[in-house]
Order: structure tokens, then sequence, then C-alpha cells
């Protein structure tokens, strides 16, 4: 990773004592709080030319330290800046670019089919069900639309059969103007052969209302020990399986801290979800406890909501075509403060296992010395 050449503004800046709940960045530079004020109104960024996401901005302020907090946004601004960028090497900043640019060829010269799912329309898009429970905004309304049939996996109907059929036909007429124009696309990772990244050809903001105003409300409820509180980026794309068509997905971890995976469609057989526990980056190989194994089998419209780290995988589709949405939703407060911390037992199953392990040797090792002291005592 390559340094951050910028003089660090709390080095020049007045020595104050560091509050007990700050991190300290890379050589003691910049650092955020491990929580965030949430009283604070952040500022807005999005006329800034920056190189990340605003909304990475606005959600990364409220965990600067309480003195900077009423400084001005341009120092606020190169304080968080200098944060993100010494965890971006020049290569990956060109490749950052060099995507920007791709993106922009797209959108001057594709022309899109259904120009209405292109922004948010709650009421069209998503089921009476769902949109109730948002508008209440509780655990309990939420739970009400949602099953979990396994530790930390939600399930529940989402989007309106509608929509999910404008879907499909825009991919599938982005991927026919793609043919047509002999244009090379980049595709959701390197896993899948087949399907699209939505960002790339207009549905970013969409998909970041999506996020924001739908996704993050439920994650600060399930998923708080994990970033889902401070969700601010995402990675929202298609997956297409079947004939001529990926046929598998083989286990990982999605680049997410929560993933939401609503299948579209169509027709098809097989396919199904396998999940198999939550890991840190330090457990993500390691055996498979027998209360971990759950199958999930997909139905149109409805979706599941599990932890990114969730180790999980695809099995082969056996007839027919799958097609599916899925958006990592991503957190940069919650992984700048996870490079500092050792202890992930608040949800990595491995971490919590090996730590009650621990604590049940240590008080097997307590009985017996006081056993052994008993009978040198009674001796």
């Amino acid at each position: 990773m390559s340094q951050n050449k910028n003089v660090s503004l709390e080095r020049s800046a007045p020595q104050q004592p560091r509050p007990s709940n700050v991190y300290v960045g890379v050589g003691g530079s910049d650092s955020l709080c491990i929580s965030p004020k949430r009283d604070h109104k952040s500022e807005n960024y999005e006329d800034l030319q920056l190189e990340f996401n605003p909304l990475v901005f606005s959600s990364l302020e409220q965990y600067l330290p309480p003195h900077m907090l009423n400084l001005t946004r341009e120092v606020k601004v190169q304080y968080m800046r200098n944060i993100l960028l010494r965890y971006l090497p020049e290569s990956e900043r060109i490749r950052i670019q060099k995507h920007k640019e791709y993106r922009q060829k797209i959108m001057l010269n594709y022309p899109p089919l259904h120009r209405e799912i292109y922004s948010m329309d709650a009421e069209k898009f998503f089921t009476p069900s769902f949109l109730r429970a948002i508008k209440e905004n509780t655990e309990e309304s939420f739970r009400s639309i949602m099953a979990e049939p396994c530790k930390g996996i939600y399930t529940f109907e989402m989007l309106q059969p509608r929509f999910c059929e404008m879907l499909v036909s825009e991919v599938d007429h982005f991927e026919r103007w793609v043919h047509a124009t002999k244009f090379r696309i980049m595709r959701p990772n390197i896993m899948n052969q087949y399907g699209a990244v939505l960002d790339d050809f207009g549905l970013e903001a969409m998909l970041d209302r999506l996020m924001s105003d739908f996704i993050r409300p439920m994650s600060r409820v399930f998923y708080s020990e994990i970033g889902g509180s401070s969700l601010d980026s995402h990675h929202g794309f298609v997956v297409e399986y079947g004939i001529n068509r990926d046929v598998e997905l083989g286990f990982h971890v999605d680049d997410s801290e929560v993933s939401l995976n609503i299948c579209l469609g169509d027709k098809f057989s097989g396919g199904e979800l396998f999940f198999r526990g939550v890991r840190c980056d330090e457990h993500v190989n390691s055996d498979i406890q027998p209360v971990e194994n759950f199958d999930y089998y997909h139905v149109p419209g409805h979706a599941i909501l599990h932890p990114g780290r969730h180790r999980h995988g695809a099995r082969p589709t056996t007839s027919g075509n799958r097609i599916n949405l899925i958006l990592w939703c991503r957190s940069s407060a919650f992984r700048e403060l996870k490079k500092y911390r050792r202890d992930f037992s608040s949800w990595c199953e491995e971490c919590k296992r090996k730590k009650k392990e621990k604590e049940r040797l240590l008080v097997m090792a307590t009985q017996q010395e006081l056993m052994k002291r008993e009978m040198q005592s009674a001796s």
C-alpha cells in the first residue's frame, strides 16, 4: 500500500488529549472514533470532485474525533481523504479513474428501455407489506414481514412482479446493445462470467436510494455490530444462471458488510443457496459446525438479507434460467475500524467458539487449582 504523503492535520494542530474511544491510524496520524456521534449533522459533499463516493465522507464524518467536528468542510475532507488514501495504492486510483471513464462512455451511448426504473418509485417497486414495515421503521415491523430460518439470515417478500419483469428486460436490452455495438463490458465479479453491473449503465442513484432508505434501516437493527448502521456505498449487479450461462457459484464470502439477494425470475429449478457460517478473515476456511448448515430456495420477488461474511455458494441450476439482483452494501467506517481489532467474537462464530473454549479451559484450570489447594490444606 502506498503511504499518504500529505502532512497529517492532527500533527499540525495543537496537541490535545486523545479520547479513549479513538483508534489510532497508521503511524499515529489520522484516526477515527470507535462509536459515531449520531446527533452530529454531517456535511453534504456531493458538489465536490472527489475520488470517493460523497456518501462515504458524510458517513465517516460522524466518526471523526470530537475536536474535528466543528472545523471547516475543507479541513474535514482533507482529514478523511488522508485516511481513505492511506489504503488506496496509486494503481487502484488509476483503476478507479478508468472505471469512471468506462461508465461515462456507456451513459453517453446506451439508450435505456424502461426509464421509469432509473429513479426510485417505491410504490411501484415494492410490495405493500415491505413498504409498511419500512415506514413504521421498528424492529417489530421488520420482524412482522420476515422469517429468520437461520441465525442472522432474514427472508421476506420485497419486489412487485412488474418491477422484476422490467429490470430483467432492461438487463436483456443492455446485453443486446453490448453485443450489437461490440462493447466490452465488465462482469459483476471474478466468479461470474455472465450478468451485468447495474451501476455501470445508470442505475447507481436508484440503488443508492435502495440501500440508504430501505436496507440501512433494517441493517441498523439487525447488523449494527458489522457496520449495518453506517452503510455508505454499494456494488449492485445481476447474475444469470442456467443454459449457456453460469451454472453454479463456488463457496465464498462477499465483499460487503451486508448483502441483499433478490430472485427476479425466471422459470427454473435448482440453484439453491447454501450457507455455512459467519467468519472473519482469519477463520474464513475453518470447519463448518452442524448448526451452521442452511439451504435457501429462491422465490421470485423474495429477498434474502445476510452478512457479507456469511460463507455461502449456489448449487447448479438444473433447468431454465435464474436471474438475481445482488446488492453488496458496505461501510467505510466499519472497514477502517476493523483494521485495529483482533477479537471478532461479537459476530464471527469461530472467534466466539474459541473464546468460549478459552473461558472453559480457564474455569477448569481454576477449579483444579482450588481442588489442589483444598487437598493440600486437608493433608
